[in-house]
C-alpha cells in the first residue's frame, strides 16, 4: 500500500513540471539559476540579486 501512494505522488509531481514545461515551452528554473553560482560564489554573486537591497 505505501509504494503505490509513493508512486502517486511520484506521478503527481512528475506530471506538474510535465504540464508546467509544457505551457510555458521552457524547463524549470531554480532560485538562482544554479550554475550561475557555482564556482564558490553565494547568494551576493547571484546574478538575480543585483539590484536588491542588501540584508
Amino acid at each position: 500500500m505505501e509504494f503505490l501512494a509513493a508512486l502517486i505522488v511520484f506521478l503527481i509531481a512528475a506530471g506538474g513540471l510535465a504540464a508546467g514545461l509544457w505551457l510555458t515551452g521552457r524547463p524549470p528554473q531554480t532560485a538562482c539559476d544554479g550554475a550561475d553560482c557555482l564556482g564558490g560564489g553565494r547568494c551576493a554573486a547571484c546574478p538575480r540579486r543585483k539590484g536588491a537591497p542588501d540584508a
